[in-house]
């Protein structure tokens, strides 16, 4: 299977590169959206692509947008990638992208965390709260947390780290009624999908969603979906707390990385060994198949 670094498609206006995604317009109201096989560790983009990522991503969100879609619509339109642009250009958006509706983006992520580790981690031990919100004395790393907590990131340019930020900072980013209405949304979207991936031997530890709304302002479900990119996922079967779980993402790269004297977690990023990119790519397919049940479309 063919990797895709960058993709190059020249029959439609490029609208801008993430550190995953390329964004190209579909006329005035719509966007093609290619996920590439890149790969970002601490924000910063590797220099080698991880074969069939993008596609892994692309499958795994298709899959969780349909099945949450009675909570909250979304951007997918059912057009083909393959008829909006060139036919020697199709490989390139073939099992790897959608075409989306044109979204106003909300610059703030949706972070739900129904365990506590990572950066909620850390924020714990400092102050015995992750984002504000106070918790219970005692608790261990990864320990499951009472219920899901809701804790906003403002969206940072390419390159730059996403910033914690509180709820009250989001409303008055936002206004009360939308910041509310992505909390509660985004709670109900976590809760489904943990209540499903339960049923498949797989813990979602924790997650990020983002919004955008259409020219009506209505609320819509965005970019990627409870990918191996924007959750963890801890099997089951090996998870306890006190200890760091294995997870299905990107975490072999970050272990590499972490190993590395030399380099301070800014751009240009080093070279990745092909053991690292070989194990990481498996993870990809496994959370696939563990998840939804289905091996990857070629």
């Amino acid at each position: 299977m063919n990797s895709l670094y960058q993709s190059n498609i020249h029959s439609l206006p490029l609208l801008g590169r993430g550190k995953v995604r390329d964004n190209y317009a579909v006329g005035e109201d719509k966007i093609l959206i290619v996920t590439t096989d890149r790969l970002s560790a601490f924000d910063v983009v590797m220099n080698e692509p991880i074969p069939a990522k993008g596609k892994v991503l692309n499958q795994m969100s298709d899959f969780w947008f349909d099945k949450l879609s009675a909570i909250v619509p979304n951007h997918l339109t059912g057009v083909a990638p393959e008829s909006v642009v060139k036919p020697e250009e199709a490989d390139q958006v073939r099992g790897r992208a959608v075409v989306a509706k044109k979204l106003k983006p909300i610059l703030v992520e949706a972070v739900v965390r129904g365990y506590l580790i990572g950066s909620g981690w850390k924020d714990y031990q400092t102050s015995g709260a992750v984002c504000g919100i106070a918790l219970p004395k005692g608790l261990r790393l990864a320990d499951k947390l009472a219920a899901p907590i809701f804790t906003p990131a403002a969206k940072a340019d390419l390159g730059e780290h996403d910033e914690n930020i509180s709820f009250a900072e989001m409303e008055t980013r936002l206004g009360k009624e939308l910041a509310s209405k992505m909390r509660d949304i985004s709670i109900a979207l976590y809760q489904a999908a943990a209540d499903y991936a339960a049923t498949r031997g797989i813990i979602i530890a924790d997650t990020k969603f983002e919004f955008g709304l259409d020219e009506h302002g209505v609320l819509h479900l965005m970019d990627e979906v409870l990918t191996a990119d924007s959750s963890r996922f801890w099997p089951a079967d090996s998870y306890a707390p006190g200890i760091s779980p294995p997870s299905f993402d990107k975490q072999f790269v970050r272990d590499y990385l972490e190993t590395l004297k030399d380099w301070n977690k800014t751009a240009p990023a080093p070279a990745l060994p092909a053991d690292v990119i070989q194990k990481t790519g498996a993870k990809y397919k496994e959370a696939l198949e563990r998840l939804t049940g289905n091996q990857l479309k070629d």
